[in-house]
Formats: structure tokens, C-alpha cells, sequence
């Protein structure tokens, strides 16, 4: 079975689905079954609500007062377990709670769902990775086509509605005029940009 819960960098994840819109060319699923200390982080089936409750509840979190829903997938693309997982740590456990998402969750559901995603986490941390359209479909081949990069933007711009800790990133795998462009939508939606590292 793989890992719903694991370690990466000191910090705890959560794996809830391998479901995702985006095939990335910087994926790092494209590097290896696994990061961090887990094992195996491709499920054979998305875990089931029951499944994740009892992954999340006999966890040894070492200290960590902070989970991440960040894994082999877009937690978005399960949206009912994400919600009622994020609820029940934020009761029994009193995390913080950050998501990390590609921000396309509204076209994965087909509606708007940001109020939804922002209930019972402390920050969102949305992949904006291009800035422009053409470059955000060549680089992150969204299966909904040239409306995902609008569709994440205003995503984003929603959450601000709700989270007083909304971040954009950006992965260094594109050009430093690129990341400066990028650095400007942000600076102009007034949400702060992280540029990460590549690790393969």
C-alpha cells in the first residue's frame, strides 16, 4: 500500500490522490515512486476517506505541528476526502494546514469551489510556473488547454477572499526573464511569489 502520510524535509505531507489535470515537464513523479521517507507514494486506487483518517491518526508527526496536503497528485481531484481530512486534523489535532495545488481545482470540479478548498487550512500555495498562457500550456500540458492559466489566476484571486496566507511559486526550471514576469503578476495580484528549486 503507499504512503499517505510521510516525512519530506522535515515536514509532513499528505498523499491523498495521484489524480492530476497537469502532466509537468518538471514533474518530480517523473523521478522516482517516491520522495522524502517514503516508500511508495503511487496508489493502486485513491484512498478512501476511512483510509486516510486512520493514516492520519496513527502517525508519529515527531513534533510537527503543520501537515502539508502536497503529493503524487492534486488534492483538489478528491475533493470530498480533502475537505472532511482537513476538518478532522484542524479538530483532533490543531495543525496548520497548507495546500499545495496547481490552482485548476474549479475546472477539475466544474464549479467554483475555492471556499470549499480555503475551509479549515491556514495557507494555499498555488503553482503559477509561467507568465503566459502559451507558456503555461507548453510547460504544464493542462488537459483543460489554454483557459487553465486564466482559470488558476482567478482561483488564486479568489482565495484571497478567504486565507490571509495565499502564495504563488514557481519552480526554476524556467528562464530568469520568465521568473521576473511571473514575479510581476504576482507583485500586481499582490500575492507573494516563492521561486523553488528544481531537485530531481
Amino acid at each position: 500500500m503507499a504512503d499517505i502520510v510521510y516525512i519530506y524535509e522535515g515536514k509532513v505531507y499528505l498523499n491523498l490522490t495521484n489524480e492530476c489535470p497537469c502532466r509537468c515537464n518538471f514533474c518530480i513523479r517523473k523521478n522516482g515512486d517516491a520522495i522524502g521517507e517514503a516508500t511508495l507514494l503511487w496508489h493502486k486506487k485513491t484512498p478512501s476517506l476511512e483510509e486516510v483518517l486512520e493514516a492520519v491518526d496513527s502517525f508519529d508527526y515527531r513534533g510537527n505541528t503543520e501537515v502539508v496536503v502536497c503529493g503524487y497528485g492534486e488534492p483538489t481531484c478528491t475533493l470530498d476526502v480533502y475537505k472532511a481530512v482537513c476538518k478532522h486534523i484542524k479538530e483532533k489535532f490543531g495543525f496548520k494546514i497548507r495546500l499545495n495545488t496547481n490552482g485548476l481545482g474549479n475546472l477539475v470540479n466544474g464549479r467554483n469551489v475555492v471556499k470549499e478548498v480555503c475551509e479549515n487550512i491556514d495557507c494555499i500555495s498555488i503553482s503559477l510556473n509561467a507568465p503566459t498562457a502559451e507558456k503555461y500550456n507548453e510547460l504544464v500540458n493542462p488537459k483543460f488547454g489554454l483557459e487553465s492559466f486564466e482559470a488558476m489566476l482567478s482561483f488564486a484571486e479568489e482565495c484571497k477572499k478567504y486565507l490571509d496566507d495565499v502564495r504563488f511559486s514557481v519552480v526554476d526550471v524556467i528562464s530568469k526573464e520568465d521568473i521576473e514576469e511571473c514575479k510581476k503578476i504576482a507583485e500586481s495580484m499582490n500575492i507573494p511569489l516563492r521561486v523553488r528549486e528544481y531537485t530531481a
